[in-house]
């Protein structure tokens, strides 16, 4: 994985990103990833295409929450995302990794060992998900 600190949006990572978040964010997102110091995007490549980015937010006590996470849909149900989370646990000194996710991808957090809580419908028609992963007693 390599962290992504280009100030100019590469084609591939706004196309990851937009899996993540809607078309209208991602410039929005990628900008905030460039200019807030707590906030780092990961690319993840093989054989030099992009082909997953994982973007947190680094919070007080060792924290971190997954903003964004996608892998290509060519791609998916090859690991990509198990490992992009683990490179997080093993460069880092995180206590708690956390994600907010849909229906969706609930299963892939819950999957890889995250304990997930439902918050409910926080849109019209949309159950949302909390996903929480404790790195000193888990293992990916």
């Amino acid at each position: 994985m390599k962290q992504i600190q280009s100030s100019n949006i590469q084609p591939e990572v706004k196309v990851l990103l937009s899996y993540a978040t809607s078309d209208k964010k991602v410039a929005r997102e990628y900008q905030l990833y460039m200019e807030s110091p707590e906030r780092v995007l990961y690319g993840y490549s093989i054989e030099q295409e992009m082909v997953g980015c994982i973007g947190i937010a680094k919070r007080d006590g060792n924290h971190c929450e997954i903003k964004h996470l996608a892998v290509s849909p060519t791609n998916r149900g090859k690991g990509i995302g198990r490992e992009m989370i683990r490179y997080l646990k093993e460069h880092y000194s995180f206590s708690t990794i956390y994600a907010e996710t849909d229906e969706e991808a609930v299963h892939f957090y819950e999957n890889i060992g995250f304990h997930i809580t439902s918050l409910g419908e926080k849109y019209p028609g949309v159950e949302r998900f909390a996903c929480l992963y404790n790195c000193t007693t888990s293992s990916l």
